[in-house]
């Protein structure tokens, strides 16, 4: 096609954090080697391309957040093609591939490209390619590289075809041959297995026609003297390859150190989510002993003199920087020492081939150094592909720059996966572990993603504490590896651990403990309200809470409120309520214990069930570990909450090791109980977390 005129191509991407913006952009810059010209826009851009009268291929990379939402780029686009009165052939000569992003530790995995996807088919529009949905869960590269590199090959027999068709001036349908002979297209790229994974990885690197990446002409290092494969060391058959590389990524930002003097930007100017707010840490008690293995805090915040409103349910998030030692070192390791407090005007770079290039939302155009690396950049980020490519061209020993290469190569993908992603190794790391890397801070900007705001659930009621906001934690904790030969505490919880230290009092378990001082610290938050997760709205309906270790945070703000509604309202009838709740051990880490007693006690509460999975028994039957099983224990009356008096699941806490189990649980109640077999059941559970009455805030 080299001779040809490149063929064009509508590219939409619809983002939250920015990867489904990078992909994008990964797309558009092979499109020329390919002959392609793509016409790339955020999906949000409707002034600038038009579905309507569309009529050449349209590629669509979209994300997924909250809780199976689109982005909120795509807000507007998806309720314009949700208008119930547009015919079902609206799109009938659209094309289109669609490549969905998600992560299926949660319930509903790309659900914002399958929402897109499902509209789009239901108003006539045609699949070129199959759709692709790639699990952050496992590394969204597993999909998207063999996704793209298919891509070409079905966009060009769609253009083909469509060529025959206006030759013909006949109507022919556009896509029955392309996805027979595209190498790659895989019916709904969402890989389930490693197995799957590596099976995928390796067609795609046999086909080598497919591959956009050039072909890496540097000379093969000699096989490290390690017989295993580290951060820095590779293995044949990785160490002997000749490595597909991604392209590197065109250079766009500028970074020029002031002399002059000024005052950083306000944080609510980072923030683009809502109104922000700066409050008072009025009291921080430690929920779990000196010697539980994970220590549990709560906090409490001062909101009486802001508009900061909030139900039992809903969650706010914190505005948080990053550890203040690991930004000094970073800047140690940059060569910037002395500049930390310069300010700095961040440009885009003339004459870049960057498309559309501008400069970050999360970077003040001025500001210091130190507080863009503080506030603004997620320096704990584990590096892209990408990332890394544009790295190699920063480093100068010839081994380190090899096994940089590795790790971004097709070749290397499973080192990549095993030492970086899951490693959780960030820049810092790599810094350290490649010595001759020395990138610039302009490479920063570029690839750091935005220091994103922490989630917290409520843990109070503004009738039972007004003016008060209370939220509890786990002071998050990454142990060394070899990858990353230093522990580390998350950047939030960590931060947060040390700032209220001063108004600790270790090993008391109470909401009544004082822990009140002189200094008051302030942190800044702005609200996050969830649309379900609240108490039933008619206080009759009865209610199961299931949220073990600090999953029980909302549930205490549930039983707060109904207390006092209780006593506001004598006349009211209220429905049962349950709470099951699990931690390791009872003289450890039983967070709330005496509150709950008390809500037990004024009837606030009518059953509490608890189980300690570290805590040795001698009883003959040996009690149950986890809530999963106190579950069970209570099988008929789960179903009969649930069945017979239509009442609602709430659960809360880790998703991989509790939620699941849950709901595995729950479907095994319903089977028995309803003497259905399970296909029967789960479809119960599903319509259960249709109407709302099963609901879930799980965080992975």
């Amino acid at each position: 096609m080299c001779c040809e005129s490149k063929r064009r191509f509508l590219l939409l991407y619809a983002t939250q954090k920015g990867q489904a913006k990078a992909i994008a952009e990964e797309i558009w810059q092979q499109a020329g080697a390919h002959g392609f010209e793509a016409d790339m826009h955020c999906i949000s851009e409707m002034d600038k391309y038009n579905l309507e009268t569309e009529k050449d291929p349209v590629v669509i990379v979209i994300s997924t957040t909250g809780t199976g939402d689109p982005p909120d780029t795509a807000r507007k686009f998806v309720k314009k093609i949700q208008d119930k009165t547009l015919p079902p052939d609206h799109f009938a000569h659209l094309q289109y591939g669609l490549l969905g992003l998600g992560d299926s530790e949660y319930m509903f995995f790309c659900n914002g490209g399958r929402t897109v996807d499902r509209r789009l088919q239901e108003l006539g529009a045609q699949h070129f390619y199959d759709t692709g949905l790639a699990d952050d869960c496992v590394g969204l590269e597993l999909v998207v590289d063999p996704w793209i590199d298919g891509l070409w090959l079905a966009l060009k027999e769609a253009l083909q075809v469509q060529e025959e068709k206006e030759d013909m001036n006949n109507a022919v349908d556009p896509v029955s041959s392309s996805l027979s002979t595209a190498p790659h297209a895989v019916h709904e790229l969402k890989l389930s297995s490693e197995v799957q994974n590596l099976k995928l990885e390796d067609e795609g690197a046999r086909d080598s026609d497919s591959l956009s990446q050039k072909l890496d002409d540097i000379d093969l290092v000699a096989p490290a003297r390690d017989t295993k494969p580290s951060l820095v060391h590779s293995v044949p058959p990785v160490s002997q390859s000749a490595l597909n590389i991604p392209a590197l990524p065109p250079e766009y930002i500028e970074v020029e150190f002031q002399d002059s003097q000024g005052e950083n930007p306000h944080l609510s100017s980072l923030i683009s989510e809502g109104t922000t707010f700066e409050v008072p840490v009025t009291k921080a008690v430690q929920l779990t002993r000196g010697d539980a293995i994970k220590t549990a805090l709560l906090l409490e915040l001062d909101i009486a003199d802001i508009a900061f409103e909030y139900q039992p349910g809903d969650a706010f998030c914190v505005i948080c920087p990053n550890n203040v030692s690991e930004v000094g070192e970073l800047l140690h390791l940059l060569g910037l020492s002395e500049k930390g407090d310069d300010f700095i005007c961040v440009k885009i770079k003339q004459g870049t081939k960057k498309k559309g290039a501008s400069r970050p939302q999360h970077i003040p155009e001025r500001s210091t150094l130190k507080f863009i690396l503080t506030w603004c950049l997620e320096i704990r980020a584990i590096p892209k592909k990408a990332f890394l490519r544009a790295l190699v061209e920063c480093t100068s020993d010839m081994g380190e720059k090899r096994r940089l290469q590795e790790l971004c190569s097709r070749q290397g993908a499973s080192d990549y996966t095993h030492f970086i992603r899951d490693s959780n190794v960030c820049l810092l790391d790599l810094l350290h572990a490649f010595p001759s890397c020395k990138p610039s801070l302009s490479l920063l900007i570029e690839h750091l993603p935005k220091l994103q705001a922490r989630s917290y659930s409520v843990s109070s009621s503004n009738l039972y504490q007004p003016g008060r906001l209370c939220f509890v934690f786990n002071v998050v904790e990454f142990p060394a590896s070899p990858s990353r030969p230093v522990s580390r505490r998350g950047v939030c919880t960590g931060w947060l651990a040390e700032l209220v230290a001063p108004l600790l009092h270790p090993s008391k378990n109470s909401l009544d403990t004082k822990g009140e001082g002189s200094l008051v610290e302030k942190i800044s938050i702005f609200p996050r309200p969830n649309n379900a997760f609240h108490l039933p709205a008619d206080p009759s309906v009865p209610f199961i809470m299931v949220g073990p270790g600090t999953g029980i945070s909302p549930f205490i703000g549930f039983l707060q409120h109904r207390q006092k509604l209780r006593e506001k309202h004598t006349d009211w009838e209220f429905g049962e309520t349950w709470l099951f709740f699990g931690c390791r051990h009872q003289d450890r880490d039983y967070l709330f214990k005496d509150e709950l007693q008390c809500f037990l006690e004024n009837g606030t509460l009518t059953h509490l069930k608890v189980c300690f999975s570290r805590d040795s028994s001698t009883a003959e039957a040996a009690p149950p570990k986890y809530v999963q099983d106190v579950l069970r224990l209570c099988a008929k009356e789960v179903a009969r909450v649930l069945l017979k008096e239509r009442g609602y699941f709430y659960v809360c806490g880790d998703k991989k090791h509790m939620a699941d189990d849950v709901s595995e649980a729950v479907v095994d109640i319903l089977s028995m109980e309803m003497e259905a077999d399970k296909l029967e059941a789960m479809k119960v559970l599903a319509m259960l977390r249709e109407t709302k009455r099963y609901l879930q805030d799980v965080w992975s």
